[in-house]
Order: C-alpha cells, then sequence, then structure tokens
C-alpha cells in the first residue's frame, strides 16, 4: 500500500473493501478524480477520525480503539481475540441454519466460504467472509478462519447463507484482567469489520509464548 495517498485522503488503510474498491490506496486514487466519492467509506461516515502522528485511524484494530478498550460504539471489553500465528484469522465454530448444506455444497478444507450469522448466537448485519479449517459432514459443523471481504475477491465462493455462531478460538495477546475458565467476558474479534465487542464463556486456556490460547462459547453481540 502507498501510505502517502493513503494518509493524504486521510482513508483508514483497513482495506476492508467495503466501497467497493480493493484496497484504501484503490479508493484515494478514485478520490482524487471524484472526491465526492468519500462517502462510500463508511469507515470514515460511522464516526469522527481521529488520526495520530502515526497516520493511523481511531477505528484501526491496532490504533486508539483497542488502546482506549471501547468498540466503535463505545462500548468497553475486557480483550483483543487475536488469530493463532498460523491462522488468517481467528476460528469460529458454525453450524449452516440447515446443516444438510454442509454436504449438499460439498465443503472441505480450504474453501471459502461467505453466510451471515443470525438469531441470538452472534446475530450480526455484516455477511462473513472466511475459509474452511475442518468440516464435520456428519454434523455439519464448520470450523473456519473469519477473513474479512477481500479473501473472497476473484475467488470461487460457496454461500451458507444464515448460520449459528457456536465457537470463537484466538489467542489473546494484552488481556486487561486475570482470564479464568467458567467466566464470561467482553472481548473484540480482530476481524470484525464493524469493531462491535461480543461476549462469551471462556472453557479452555493455555498459555503460550505467542499469549493465552483460548476457546469461547456462548457467543453474544453487544
Amino acid at each position: 500500500m502507498s501510505d502517502n495517498i493513503v494518509e493524504k485522503m486521510e482513508l483508514p488503510g483497513l482495506d476492508c473493501g467495503l466501497c467497493g474498491a480493493k484496497t484504501c490506496e484503490e479508493f484515494a486514487h478514485i478520490l482524487e478524480q471524484k472526491p465526492g466519492e468519500r462517502k462510500r467509506c463508511v469507515q470514515i461516515t460511522r464516526a469522527p477520525t481521529a488520526r495520530g502522528s502515526s497516520g493511523q485511524c481511531g477505528e484501526c484494530p491496532s490504533s486508539n480503539l483497542v488502546a482506549a478498550g471501547k468498540d466503535s460504539l463505545g462500548r468497553e471489553y475486557d480483550f483483543v481475540l487475536d488469530a493463532f500465528p498460523e491462522d488468517p484469522g481467528p476460528r469460529e465454530t458454525i453450524i449452516p441454519h440447515n446443516p444438510i448444506l454442509t454436504r449438499e455444497l460439498v465443503i472441505k478444507k480450504g474453501d471459502i466460504l461467505i453466510g451471515r450469522p443470525l438469531g441470538m448466537s452472534c446475530g450480526c448485519p455484516v455477511t462473513h467472509s472466511g475459509v474452511v479449517m475442518d468440516v464435520d459432514p456428519r454434523t455439519g459443523v464448520i470450523v473456519w478462519c473469519v477473513t474479512g471481504p477481500l479473501a473472497s475477491r476473484g475467488k470461487p465462493v460457496k454461500n451458507l447463507g444464515y448460520y449459528s455462531a457456536q465457537a470463537y478460538e484466538g489467542i489473546v495477546k494484552d488481556p486487561g484482567i486475570e482470564l479464568q475458565i467458567g467466566m464470561r467476558y467482553w472481548y473484540l474479534p480482530r476481524r470484525c469489520m464493524l469493531q462491535w465487542r461480543h461476549s462469551g464463556m471462556v472453557i479452555f486456556m493455555s498459555r503460550t509464548k505467542e499469549g493465552v490460547r483460548v476457546r469461547i462459547e456462548g457467543i453474544m453481540i453487544g
């Protein structure tokens, strides 16, 4: 990414793809010709940006938002859930609302999927995209890494439609509090495009040199 043009146009540098461009750099070139298109960047329009000396946007997961321990709606959370070092994003265990789709779509490891979580289990207005890490054709249970919309650009995808989110797995590098098994916490998944806090119960912990590996179940948003 060319930081100069992205910073010049005051874009966040998230490369989320929600504006229709593949990267913030590509969108910056569009804005040079059509400044009125700036409203297409939801990262800018949903809240005032707070750019610091690093050039990072206040909405970025790695800048002021995480440092302050608050989500994009100003709600506090306990920690950020990062991906395992070997994974492209946090792992999520999901079940399609019609589990037989797992067999009908012949879903296998490495497939790119899209779908939207619905209902009490982590209802979200945004379509998710990710890569399959494991699948059980008998039960329909899928484990995928949530990667964001750019992972599916120009690639064959399989559409799950609605699904239920059952668990998250990832690593907590800098917990703001002491984590305990059996306790429910507020957390922010690293790939959450809306930057909304989630809640869930930690049912597994393993301390490693990278941080605390956790499995969180009973997922809810907000």
